[in-house]
């Protein structure tokens, strides 16, 4: 009788003590490992070596130092021998197994970004002129260069008044910076002009100075707040199906054992999970488990901060150097738990510190709340500011609430210029309430009954006076993709109220018609209808026309090509006509080359084809264009480090025009752009019949070199071998059978752009 739980099958002629030495292969909880252990039997019990054991996950722990150890001494495990299929299948309870992990915390391959040397004129120039007004010009510039260091950037806006006041015309700066990162540190390094970092509850400010700040927009393939997690176990080998609100997400194949699960796509909100286990005999076992999700929170261990220093900036937009005092601004938020994210905050100033804790964590799956406390002191003044928040999103419903409350001296760095003036805009409000809330009921039969939503704003002053703005509103697709929206406006303690209703009529991908009503809080209203034709992404003519019973008319053009955008168009109120005309675009300087194309916002690819033209290039399998005459294509809208696929189709070009590489991965950094090189060549080729002295193609399988290159081939069908790479002048070796050698020797026209055919090529 044996000890413990193991269990014997059949050894054939196995003698009473004799050891008998045995390969096996071993096999977990009827999962075949594919791992063939030396296996000793022995007066009925199994020896394995541990080595063997533990890199199959069977558990050690308190059996000592036993080498090859007796199966019978590890608690709880079950042995059978298999003589037919020489397997020894090995039981355990599926949680003594090792876990196993199913994670996937990118949404897509990680790619470092790129950026070429180069310089982008961004340009917006637009011109108005009024009837019996002002006639004038601006212009919107952006300089930027850019290398591997990082991104130089400047811009403003240029006026011109020709009549009327002249009252600002010049040149107005906004912003002049220096930004590089450190894309693997997940850190940017911002010098010159910059707002500083804001949570919440507290306010961003304009500075001049210097900012390093954690930026998880450098790598958009990670998801840096937490993700619902699953876990189970699995008796045997199993596969593993994820469905999020009744939608496949996922199939994993299981090992026996304990099992996490954390591959849940991008998602937020609440919302049901069903994991499904389905065993090697089909059998299913289904669990539903509810979940919330929120970008608020941070996953454990991650942190997120902003440190900004220099001088605030004093009237942006009207003063282009005017900086006043020296101050610092800084925040932090840690994944304390994937359910609890601490935050801080600190401003320092002359006279002023302030500093604010808050938190935000997870009500499991019933929502997010926010806290918060700051407390600010400056000259003559100091208060606090208490904050709470919640919010719950599901497919049916949402809402939203925030609450701020402010002792009448609470100062911060946005107001510290005005503490000395008696202005209103010295002082925050001492107070305000928000509430937003979204209803989708579904269908009442065939019957959608759309979305309501419903908001209340409330804003509170040092001086008494409060301001309270009530919204409702609804929304319906009514057939065919025209939709209904509905909305009243009140501000409580005034006369009246504000109302629209529209249609919205799309007749195709591109046109829509727009017809509603309006009404004013003193009781007048307004019919307005409007069709509008927007221009096709790949370039072309859309237009805008406007009519309202108030008397406002609106007619206008937009012309879009790959090199820029026109628009024009006049709108004329109780009888007074405006024209206006605006061209936009961009100027870029790359690979020695200047390019002009629209409007470069963020970030640009340059395809280059190296010098062969009319080559179509695609992204991501869809057509982007065809290179120029000098093998280039310009692409102006690239997300900044979001890693994208181009591809370049030879199908087009002559036979002999080869590649390397046809489709290459690139990620570009914000603000900048990058060369991409596509190695495209013209070779001279040829396939080549050889044939003996008695004209009989050579045996295949000969091997043949070409003596100029060394480049080697081997003869196929009839004869025929192929080279590429070749000269004028060209000279073949072959290895015949029985070690003997012949040669051949041809010419070429190298400037033939297809592929020769040469032969039947006696080989002496």
């Amino acid at each position: 009788m044996l000890s413990g739980s193991l269990v014997l099958g059949a050894l054939a002629a196995e003698p009473d003590d004799a050891p008998l030495e045995l390969f096996l292969e071993l096999v977990v909880n009827q999962l075949p490992t594919g791992r063939v252990a030396a296996v000793t039997a022995r007066a009925g019990r199994y020896f394995v070596g541990r080595d063997d054991l533990q890199a199959v996950g069977i558990p050690l722990g308190g059996t000592g130092d036993q080498d090859p150890l007796a199966l019978d001494v590890i608690p709880g495990l079950q042995v059978r021998y298999e003589a037919s299929t020489q397997r020894l299948d090995l039981q355990l309870a599926s949680g003594r197994l090792p876990p196993q992990e199913l994670s996937n915390r990118r949404l897509h391959e990680y790619l470092p970004a790129r950026s070429s040397v180069g310089a982008l004129f961004n340009y917006d120039l637009y011109y108005t002129r009024a009837q019996q007004g002002p006639e004038s010009a601006s212009a919107y510039l952006e300089q930027r260069v850019f290398n591997a260091a990082g991104v130089f950037s400047t811009n403003g806006t240029y006026r011109q008044h020709f009549s009327g006041d002249t009252y600002g015309d010049g040149f107005i700066r906004y912003d002049t910076q220096w930004r590089t990162d450190d894309q693997d540190g997940l850190v940017s390094y911002t010098v010159g002009d910059l707002v500083t970092g804001a949570l919440t509850w507290n306010t961003s400010v304009r500075m001049g100075g210097v900012q390093i700040a954690r930026d998880f927009g450098l790598r958009p393939d990670l998801i840096t707040y937490p993700l619902p997690r699953f876990t189970g176990e699995a008796a045997v080998p199993s596969t593993l199906d994820l469905f999020i609100n009744n939608a496949q997400i996922s199939s994993d194949d299981l090992r026996p054992g304990p099992f996490t699960l954390n591959n849940v796509p991008f998602i937020s909100g609440a919302g049901t999970a069903t994991l499904v286990t389905t065993d090697a005999l089909g059998r299913r076992v289904s669990t539903n488990v509810p979940f919330y999700v929120t970008d608020r929170l941070l996953q454990e261990g991650l942190f997120d901060y902003s440190l900004s220093v220099g001088k605030l900036r004093r009237g942006y937009g009207v003063d282009n150097f005017d900086y006043g005092d020296a101050a610092s601004s800084g925040t932090l938020r840690y994944g304390l738990s994937d359910a609890l994210t601490l935050e801080g905050h600190l401003e320092v100033g002359p006279s002023l510190t302030l500093a604010g804790v808050g938190t935000t964590f997870a009500l499991g799956r019933w929502g997010v709340l926010g806290t918060s406390i700051s407390q600010g002191d400056a000259p003559g003044r100091g208060g606090h500011q208490v904050s709470l928040g919640y919010s719950y999103y599901s497919s049916r419903f949402g809402v939203a609430l925030q609450h701020i409350e402010r002792s009448a001296g609470y100062t911060d760095l946005s107001v510290l210029d005005a503490l000395d003036s008696r202005e209103d805009d010295s002082y925050l409000p001492t107070g305000s309430d928000q509430l937003t809330f979204s209803y989708s009921p579904g269908e009442l039969g065939e019957v959608n009954l759309g979305t309501v939503g419903l908001g209340y704003f409330e804003t509170r002053t040092h001086q008494g006076p409060r301001t309270r703005l009530v919204n409702l509103s609804w929304s319906k697709n009514l057939f065919s993709q025209v939709s209904l929206y509905l909305s009243v406006n009140r501000v409580l303690g005034d006369q009246g109220y504000a109302a629209q209703a529209q249609v919205v009529v799309p007749f195709d991908l591109y046109s829509t018609v727009n017809v509603g009503v309006e009404r004013t809080p003193r009781g007048r209203l307004s019919e307005r209808v409007s069709y509008s034709r927007s221009v096709p992404s790949e370039g072309g003519l859309g237009w805008n026309l406007g009519y309202t019973s108030s008397g406002y008319r609106q007619a206008d053009l937009t012309w879009r090509s790959r090199h820029l955008q026109l628009q024009g168009g006049v709108y004329s109120d109780e009888g007074r006509a405006t024209h206006w005309g605006e061209a936009s675009g961009s100027l870029v300087w790359m690979d020695g080359s200047l390019f002009a194309s629209n409007r470069i916002d963020d970030a640009f690819v340059l395809v280059d084809t190296a010098g062969f033209g009319n080559v179509p290039v695609r992204f991501e399998h869809q057509a982007l264009g065809s290179t120029d005459a000098d093998g280039h294509l310009l692409v102006p809208w690239v997300p900044s480090y979001y890693r994208g696929q181009y591809e370049v189709d030879l199908i087009d070009l002559p036979d002999n025009v080869r590649s390397d590489e046809l489709a290459q991965f690139i990620a570009v950094r914000q603000g900048s752009g990058a060369l991409l090189k596509f190695p495209l060549q013209a070779i001279t080729a040829a396939s080549i019949v050889l044939v003996d002295s008695r004209n009989q193609p050579l045996p295949r399988g000969t091997r043949v070199v070409e003596r100029g290159s060394q480049q080697s081939a081997f003869v196929g069908w009839d004869g025929l071998v192929y080279f590429e790479r070749l000269q004028a002048r060209n000279q073949l070796e072959a290895e015949l059978p029985g070690g003997r050698h012949c040669a051949a020797a041809f010419d070429l026209d190298t400037r033939s752009d297809q592929i020769a055919l040469v032969g039947p090529l006696v080989c002496r």
